[in-house]
């Protein structure tokens, strides 16, 4: 027996909803190899229902882009199942609105000699159901809990929530072979971050949009709403970014003589993003503003600033980095509902600049 493949087409809406739909495909359909995007067929949703399109001419096309490996269906034995990350077009073959990818990829087409390198550090909150409906942070009470200081990276009952599910999501996000480098439990209880890369170029966003579904996904099965607002609980707690870890060949290990003057290049770039501090700004997510107070490891909003170590300053640079002249370096700015093309892009754009 011919064993079918199943496609999970995976994209997301106006709102940044994700939106998914099922398809069977059979390995005499595949030209190239099932993980190649370019062997899978374009398809097709209603936008009149995603508010994307009017009923009398509503089909959006599906344009897979990356594809890696379901472990929601793995874990029942299925081995031939697939998510397929796709962007989305008009018919006449005019990016929606949100596809952002399309720019990225000519940004990071434009710049492919630098061969950027990303390191996205996701935070977001869990919330489950309370008393009347709504939704509240795991590990509050009526929206009290003890004051920050012991949940970051902690352990233990009463310490830290949700823990089986940040797990499981590790562990699935490793199954479906995205750059998963690591997990945390984060400042705020009911807070968690995961790190996607290093990754180079597009694969940074490609990946860490799959392990946002992945998570959101796993929100269903332990009754859990994902929040990935920057400042959802108001009040004396950090909110959750997307802190962006960047570097070029240059930057980090190029030639011998790169390498020597790799702080000069990280020197030069934050240079240039001080100069974009605005433009960035209307990039790096929504609310973002009240997240960026200036307090709980943030740099004003308004404001640009650099330092190293300093987790409140815009742009990070490492203790290692400085001391060995070469590496990375961090944006704090990003928030956590940032669209990762958009960042990592214009990072690179921006610290390309002469």
């Amino acid at each position: 027996m011919i064993y079918p493949i199943i496609g999970e087409y995976l994209w997301y809406d106006r709102q940044f909803n994700f939106r998914t739909k099922s398809r069977t495909l059979f390995p005499d359909q595949f030209k190239v190899s099932v993980l190649d995007a370019n062997g899978w067929p374009d398809w097709n949703y209603d936008g009149s229902s995603t508010d994307q399109a009017n009923g009398d001419y509503s089909e959006i096309i599906l344009r897979p882009k990356c594809v890696v490996i379901d472990p929601f269906r793995h874990r029942h034995g299925i081995s031939k199942c697939f998510i397929v990350l796709c962007d989305t077009y008009h018919p006449d073959g005019k990016p929606t609105d949100v596809n952002s990818r399309v720019n990225a990829v000519s940004i990071f087409e434009k710049y492919s000699e630098e061969r950027p390198w990303y390191g996205l550090e996701q935070e977001y909150f869990m919330c489950t159901r309370v008393r009347g409906g709504n939704f509240e942070a795991i590990g509050y009470m009526n929206g009290q809990a003890e004051k920050q200081g012991k949940y970051y990276c902690g352990v233990g009952h009463n310490t830290v929530f949700g823990r089986k599910l940040a797990d499981t999501h590790y562990h699935y996000c490793l199954i479906a072979g995205l750059k998963m480098s690591g997990i945390n439990a984060e400042v705020a209880p009911g807070q968690w971050e995961f790190q996607i890369g290093p990754a180079e170029g597009i694969l940074a966003g490609d990946h860490l949009w799959i392990a946002r579904y992945i998570l959101v996904r796993l929100g269903e099965e332990f009754d859990t709403v994902i929040d990935f607002n920057p400042k959802p609980l108001p009040g004396d707690w950090n909110g959750s970014g997307c802190h962006t870890n960047f570097s070029t060949y240059r930057m980090r290990d190029g030639d011998v003589e790169a390498c020597r003057n790799g702080l000069s290049y990280i020197e030069k770039a934050i240079e240039n993003l001080s100069k974009k501090h605005i433009e960035h700004m209307e990039v790096y997510g929504t609310g973002n503003e009240l997240r960026m107070t200036g307090k709980h490891e943030t740099s004003d909003y308004n404001s640009f600033s650099s330092g190293v170590a300093n987790r409140g300053a815009s742009i990070r640079i490492p203790t290692n980095v400085e001391l060995n002249g070469y590496g990375y370096f961090e944006d704090r700015r990003p928030s956590s509902n940032c669209d990762p093309y958009k960042v990592t892009s214009k990072i690179l754009e921006t610290s390309m600049m002469d």
